[in-house]
């Protein structure tokens, strides 16, 4: 199935990755020691858990979700302006330039159709709703971050910045290799007037299959003039985030995962607690909480992460925004903060 996606094989890939000093013994490595599951214990068996235990009523909304359904097109960007799709997808424009992250618009995060299906009323909007992409900006390889049916209804895009080794996917779908920016923790590259990007470490893994670790896995610094994103992508907690925000002095908003974290896989996903005390490593002025209400992914209920990010948040004096889907976020102005999952 050409949804897997392919290993990196091409030899200038291939030795860039070798001679990255986050590649060893034939595998992507995070910088701090990280097993894939807690106390020893092995995917079948996490599986098997994962499968057999009871899962909450309200796993899922009750409801279908009521969204905002916008023009994309008619947004005013003169302060980078940002619309969430759910899960870990949004839109960022400013200035006339649009960025894509993550982008899942065919209603799965798996490569067969059927299975981890998007909540109700989650998916209202599709690849026909966008405007003209410049930038896509893929974090990592799993198919809730990179869906291939959408990737490949955005051919008209104009450049793919993504972490080292992901680039074999993309000319593997179709993609020019020269529309593809692939960078190592620590590498950047100013893509426009203004415009500079970042790829940054995360705390993860990668593989569209069993095998896990041949391509990268990242999180970004997005510098558009004066103003600093943060682009989370999926990550485990550690000390990285200190480093990030000391090396950037702060962020005007970032964007982390809050959700799919389980005691399984304690290191590969944040606990809520812990997104919000990585937005205070970062230096955030305001926290986007994503990777929640679309699919399922955990056990736990699927409004939980984000009340418990809410309860955290308050200690910490922390400023944080909570977009309907589809709802605009235009930074330098009042920021959306209502409940609406309640």
């Amino acid at each position: 199935m050409k949804t897997f996606g392919k290993h990196p094989k091409s030899n200038l890939r291939t030795t860039r990755i070798k001679n990255s000093p986050n590649f060893y013994k034939n595998h992507f490595q995070n910088i701090n020691k990280t097993l894939p599951f807690a106390n020893g214990n092995s995917f079948f068996k996490v599986a098997f858990r994962y499968i057999f235990t009871k899962k909450p009523m309200d796993i899922k909304p009750l409801n279908k979700i009521t969204g905002r359904k916008i023009n994309l097109h008619e947004i005013d960007d003169s302060t980078p302006t940002l619309v969430w799709f759910g899960h870990s997808s949004y839109l960022i424009k400013f200035n006339g330039q649009n960025f894509l992250v993550d982008p899942v618009f065919s209603g799965f995060a798996s490569p067969v159709a059927g299975a981890v299906s998007a909540f109700a009323g989650s998916d209202i909007y599709s690849v026909d709703d966008l405007p003209k992409i410049d930038f896509l900006i893929l974090t990592h390889d799993h198919y809730d971050h990179i869906d291939y049916k959408t990737v490949c209804e955005l051919k008209q895009v104009g450049k793919i910045i993504c972490p080292l080794g992901v680039g074999e996917h993309l000319e593997y779908w179709g993609f020019q290799l020269e529309k593809i920016i692939e960078l190592d923790w620590w590498e950047n590259q100013i893509i426009s007037k203004n415009i500079k990007i970042t790829a940054t470490p995360a705390r993860h893994f990668s593989g569209r299959g069993l095998t896990r670790n041949k391509t990268l896995w990242a999180s970004f610094a997005l510098e558009l003039a004066h103003w600093k994103i943060f682009i989370g992508g999926d990550s485990g907690y550690d000390d990285q985030f200190k480093k990030i925000g000391e090396t950037f002095k702060s962020f005007d908003l970032a964007i982390l995962e809050c959700g799919q974290y389980n005691e399984n896989w304690p290191s590969m996903h944040m606990f809520p607690e812990q997104t919000a005390q990585a937005a205070k490593d970062l230096n955030a002025k305001t926290l986007l909480p994503v990777h929640w209400s679309k699919f399922i992914l955990s056990v736990h209920s699927w409004t939980e992460p984000v009340e418990r990010l809410l309860i955290k948040s308050k200690a910490l004096d922390l400023n944080i925004t909570t977009p309907e889907i589809g709802e605009p976020i235009k930074l330098g102005t009042p920021l959306p903060n209502s409940k609406w999952w309640r």
